[in-house]
């Protein structure tokens, strides 16, 4: 039965209710998140970038090392423009922040629908200038989609997390060239294997390995990439699932570091069992799980046992 001036909607109410809820949240958020930037700028006694971390909309502190760096790399107004790949539904993300209280302009991908609507619904969406677009990100049309949602040229920042080919995407991008980029990486691979899962285009995180943990490329295998394209490593954040790297051009003051230096040995615990239920593996216990699994050396491309590998 629908609602009569003397029997108002009440789900209507409450939905209105918790969205006004949910903005004053969020503009809370961004405000606590713009004085701990502030703040960052002005310490002298900052040892690591994990000391400059905090979240706002990131999934742990990247939004603070990230507004660090955009100070230190000194991202001029028409580089104030991020690209970023597996956004889900936006709630977390590492560009969120930037679009709110940067007020960048910003392009992001994930490959749900569902997703896309999502984000097209909320009112940050209106609000700034955001392109969401729906795409499954390979090696062969990530180019083309950048280039057709009309980015292009110097940015401030491109963002990889699509739980699989991240490297390999990295390595073709060639359409932009951003100042920082930031992509997860594994670490269960560990500090010294420059390894990443072999490129399919159709690679699926869960069908590939049922534990979830055989995906992405260490640390030493983006390392090796950054200097390919001309990169430094400054840091993983302390999580050790996000890696930050700066083009040699604007690197500053910034100091970068040796993967072996810059590992951190996640602690997320976020492997599975056969039936898919968590099962909280942590340490060595996780690499003992997919080491049987193929991995490619990214150094001459080989195909090797991530066993034989890790055993050299």
């Amino acid at each position: 039965m629908s609602a009569t001036p003397e029997q108002p909607d009440i789900n209507a109410i409450v939905r209105n209710a918790m969205s006004s809820v949910h903005k004053r949240l969020s503009d809370m958020m961004v405000l606590q998140g713009r004085a701990l930037a502030i703040a960052n700028q002005q310490r002298t006694n900052i040892k690591s970038l994990h000391d400059v971390e905090f979240k706002v909309f990131s999934q742990f502190g990247e939004d603070g090392i990230i507004q660090y760096l955009i100070k230190e790399t000194n991202i001029s107004e028409e580089e104030s423009v991020f690209i970023e790949f597996g956004v889900e539904s936006y709630l977390e993300s590492n560009t969120r922040f930037l679009l709110i209280n940067n007020n960048w302009r910003g392009l992001v991908f994930d490959g749900s629908e569902r997703n896309l609507e999502s984000i097209k619904r909320q009112d940050f969406y209106w609000r700034n200038d955001l392109t969401a677009v729906h795409a499954w990100i390979d090696c062969d049309n990530i180019n083309q989609l950048i280039n057709n949602a009309g980015f292009s040229g110097d940015i401030g920042l491109l963002s990889i997390d699509i739980d699989g080919n991240d490297y390999w995407v990295w390595q073709a991008i060639d359409v932009v060239n951003p100042v920082i980029v930031a992509v997860e990486w594994n670490s269960v691979f560990g500090p010294e294997a420059a390894v990443s899962i072999p490129y399919d285009p159709k690679f699926y995180r869960t069908d590939a390995h049922y534990s979830n943990l055989y995906y992405g490329a260490s640390i030493s295998a983006f390392e090796y990439l950054g200097k390919q394209k001309g990169y430094s490593l400054i840091c993983s954040n302390s999580a050790g699932n996000n890696l930050f790297f700066v083009r040699n051009d604007r690197l500053g003051g910034l100091k970068p570091l040796k993967a072996q230096e810059a590992f951190v040995n996640s602690r997320i615990r976020e492997a599975r069992d056969l039936e898919g239920k968590l099962s909280y593996l942590s340490g060595d216990a996780r690499l003992k799980v997919i080491k049987d699994m193929y991995v490619t050396a990214v150094a001459n491309n080989e195909l090797i046992l991530l066993s034989e590998f890790l055993s050299e």
